[in-house]
């Protein structure tokens, strides 16, 4: 798959929320993407998974401008009051929720073995926000990249968890190596502290992504665990 951002903008209430910005990536590449912190970067996550109408420009998945396409195979993880968990949850509860939004079993009995299978099970009743960050961006991503037809990951702004760039940089190599197309935001990170040139918010030409698989490797199937089940209908609060 080739996600592609052709000079988009995004408008808000009170102005500019995304400066026109051009972005491509594909399956086996791993992009970074730094911008100013605040709604900016969240609403460009958005507009490349599909959940927000750009203003200006378009969003392509493979050539086309199929919204609901993007939004099947792209994944939003843990964007500030959009698909972040409620902190005030135990672990156990928001893998739950995320298992069961991935069409998986959810009951009590597969949500602790998934946690002892993830290494975490002793912290199933901690709160969400006490749970490490190195910890919870490694869940959110696993419990994301599980869902059935999802393709390619959004992780937003993980720096806002933690200054340990290493962590989150080599765990979403990790995923571009299964052959998901993998897209981290940042924004307090200085460049220089970057294990890849990034692209930037408000620039039309921006270096390539890092390549982790061979050109032309097929994206991973989903890591299925466990039996799935058929999902039930979201509706509005639906998580991205």
């Amino acid at each position: 798959m080739q996600v592609h951002a052709d000079r988009v903008s995004v408008d808000g209430p009170h102005g500019t929320l995304l400066p026109s910005t051009s972005f491509t990536v594909s399956s086996g590449e791993f992009a970074l993407v730094h911008g100013d912190p605040g709604t900016g970067l969240t609403a460009f996550g958005l507009a490349l998974a599909g959940r927000l109408r750009p203003t200006t420009g378009r969003i392509t998945l493979d050539g086309s401008p199929d919204a609901a396409a993007l939004r099947r195979q792209v994944a939003v993880v843990d964007a500030p009051g959009v698909s972040e968990p409620e902190e005030a949850l135990a672990l156990r509860v928001v893998v739950g929720e995320e298992l069961a939004l991935a069409g998986r079993q959810a009951d009590r009995e597969s949500v602790l073995r998934w946690l002892a299978e993830h290494d975490v099970a002793a912290y199933a009743d901690t709160r969400f926000e006490n749970v490490a960050p190195a910890t919870r961006t490694r869940l959110l991503c696993a419990l994301a990249a599980s869902r059935r037809d999802v393709r390619m990951l959004v992780l937003d702004r993980p720096d806002r968890h933690t200054s340990d760039v290493d962590n989150w940089s080599m765990l979403a190599q990790e995923h571009a190596e299964r052959g998901l197309a993998v897209v981290v935001l940042t924004a307090t990170v200085p460049h220089s502290a970057l294990p890849c040139p990034s692209a930037r918010i408000g620039a039309h030409e921006q270096p390539p992504p890092q390549r982790c698989t061979p050109e032309g490797t097929d994206a991973a199937e989903p890591v299925v665990e466990e039996e799935t089940v058929e999902p039930q209908e979201t509706t509005e609060g639906e998580k991205l």
